[in-house]
């Protein structure tokens, strides 16, 4: 017995609504799954650290642990859509490789050891001085008063917002620094 063309496209029509039924179910459960996962979640916005787009996050963390990452949808560069690499921020943040205490290398050695935020810190503050002490200029070579270092160099981020950008501006310009530059023009 044949089958007419009729019937093939009734039942290949009811196999494909029974079908979307089934896929409409598992993604039901697994959305309700998902609900409960980010429910008594806090909410913090914050940028992705990748490039300097600036896209906007919407992290969820529960118990002081990140427990998902997505675009957010108010944010006016990306309106909720990130990149591969904005995507698995959730991945950076959880990776077994991701260092959480600094390195030192001394100078000549070829190898690196963990040291106390501290002393990094310390060391860092004591280079800034030293550096910024050792080749301040009061004036310049007409007699100018300039006030300013032309042996520190400073790079914002695109991780940073503008109040970040515009405290670190305040910072570096009161060093006296000249050379500013941002990751975004670059």
């Amino acid at each position: 017995m044949g089958i007419s063309r009729r019937d093939f496209l009734k039942f290949s029509g009811l196999a494909a609504l029974g079908g979307a039924g089934a896929v409409s179910a598992s993604t039901d459960v697994e959305a309700m799954e998902f609900k409960n996962k980010l429910k008594g979640c806090k909410v913090t916005t914050s940028i992705c650290p990748y490039c300097a787009v600036g896209c906007g996050l919407k992290v969820y963390s529960k118990n002081g642990k990140v427990v998902h990452v997505e675009g957010d949808p108010d944010h006016p560069i990306n309106e909720g859509r990130l990149c591969p690499k904005g995507s698995s921020v959730l991945q950076l943040i959880h990776s077994p490789y991701r260092e959480l205490k600094p390195k030192y290398r001394a100078p000549y050695s070829s190898e690196w050891k963990e040291v106390e935020w501290d002393w990094a810190l310390d060391q860092i503050a004591k280079r800034i001085k030293q550096t910024r002490d050792k080749t301040f200029e009061k004036t310049n070579k007409k007699g100018q008063i300039v006030n300013r270092t032309q042996g520190i160099g400073a790079v914002g981020s695109a991780a940073l917002d503008n109040e970040e950008c515009f405290i670190l501006q305040k910072w570096w310009r009161s060093l006296g620094l000249i050379y500013i530059e941002h990751q975004a023009r670059i």
